[in-house]
C-alpha cells in the first residue's frame, strides 16, 4: 500500500495549488500525478484529504475531498526558550526533535555567555515544517528569533516559568517534580542557557522576576540535550494526568 504523503499548505482550504517548494517535492521527487491522493496540513489544526488535479515540473494543483479537524494532543502551551549553541547543527537537531516530541513555542535567547548571536531563521522554519510533516503534527509551533535575556524575562511576567541552571549558590528544585504539580491545562515555559550556562546575575534576575529555579536531574547536560529534556519533561508531566 502506498504511503500517504503530507504537505504543508497554510490556508489550504482557500488555495488550490501547493507552495513552490512543496510542489517540487510532490512532482519531481515523489512523482505524483493527476488522480493521486495526498494529505494537506494547514498548521492550524486541520488535515485535508486532497486529490492532485494537475502535476507539472513547477506546479501541483489539488482539489480537497475531505476536511479532517484534529484535536490537540495536550492541554496548555509548552514553551521552550533556549540560547542557541555555537554549532548550528546542534540547535537544529534540538528544534527537529522538540517538534517531533510536541511543542507549542520555541524562543531563542541572547545571553551574557552566548557564543552565537544570530540564527538562520528561514532554515529553522524549514526544519520545523519538515519535522511537523514527519510526525503528523496538526498544529505548527510558533518560532521566535533571538531576544535579549532581560527583555525576554521582562515580557514573560506571569505564568509557570522556570529557569534551569547549574549554580549551587541559587537553590533549585527538580523541574519534573514541579511540573507534575501543575494542572493539565496550565502553560509552562522553561529557559535553558548557553554552553557556559546563564550568568549568576541572569539567574538571580529571573528568580527575582518570578521564575522558578530548577535542575533537570543529576547529570550535566549539553545545551541542546537540556532543551530536549525540558520539552520531554513538560510532555510527560501532562501525560501523567
Amino acid at each position: 500500500m502506498k504511503e500517504t504523503r503530507y504537505f504543508y499548505v497554510p490556508d489550504a482550504v482557500r488555495q488550490s495549488e501547493l507552495p513552490p517548494e512543496e510542489a517540487a517535492h510532490a512532482t519531481k521527487v515523489l512523482r505524483l500525478k493527476e488522480g493521486d491522493e495526498m494529505m494537506l496540513m494547514d498548521g492550524q489544526g486541520t488535515f485535508y484529504r486532497a486529490e492532485v488535479t494537475l502535476a507539472s515540473n513547477h506546479h501541483c494543483m489539488y482539489h480537497i475531498i475531505e476536511s479532517l479537524p484534529q484535536q490537540r494532543l495536550w492541554n496548555g502551551r509548552i514553551h521552550l526558550a533556549m540560547a542557541p549553541t555555537k554549532m548550528n547543527e546542534r540547535t537544529e537537531w534540538m528544534v527537529e526533535k522538540a517538534v517531533e516530541v510536541g511543542i507549542d513555542e520555541i524562543s531563542f535567547l541572547n545571553c551574557q555567555f552566548s557564543e552565537r548571536h544570530s540564527l538562520k531563521m528561514e532554515r529553522i522554519q524549514k526544519i520545523v515544517v519538515a519535522a511537523a510533516k514527519q510526525s503528523r503534527a496538526a498544529f505548527m509551533p510558533d518560532i521566535h528569533d533571538l531576544a535579549k535575556f532581560k527583555a525576554f524575562v521582562d515580557i514573560h511576567s506571569s505564568g509557570n516559568r522556570y529557569i534551569a541552571h547549574c549554580y549551587d549558590e541559587v537553590p533549585r528544585i527538580n523541574l519534573f517534580d514541579s511540573l507534575c504539580l501543575l494542572s493539565p491545562s496550565d502553560d509552562a515555559l522553561v529557559m535553558i542557557g548557553p554552553e557556559g550556562d546563564f550568568s549568576i546575575d541572569e539567574v538571580r534576575y529571573a528568580v527575582e522576576c518570578g521564575f522558578i529555579s530548577v535542575d533537570l536531574g543529576k547529570s550535566r547536560l549539553r545545551t541542546e540535550t537540556a532543551g530536549l529534556s525540558a520539552v520531554m519533561m513538560m510532555q510527560l508531566a501532562k501525560q501523567r494526568h
